[in-house]
């Protein structure tokens, strides 16, 4: 009868991947928040600055800048 020894290998390589995938996700969604709130601001302010009349000729009421901002940016 053969015996075979087994080896055991304790592979913390896979440990740090998975740790710096998780940190470049968090980074990638970061700088995504980020991006997206800028063009809401963008957004919002260049309305912000329009006269009522200029709004009027675009069919936006001033109560709607923000929910037009956040489709904008966010898609919601």
């Amino acid at each position: 009868m053969k015996v075979t020894k087994m080896a055991h290998m304790n592979d913390t390589r896979g440990i740090e991947a998975g740790l710096v995938d998780r940190i470049a996700t968090l980074l990638s969604n970061l700088r995504d928040s980020r991006q997206r709130y800028k063009l809401y601001r963008q957004t919002r302010n260049e309305l912000t600055r329009l006269s009522d009349r200029e709004l009027h000729d675009l069919g936006i009421s001033r109560s709607s800048i923000n929910s037009i901002a956040i489709e904008a940016a966010y898609g919601k």
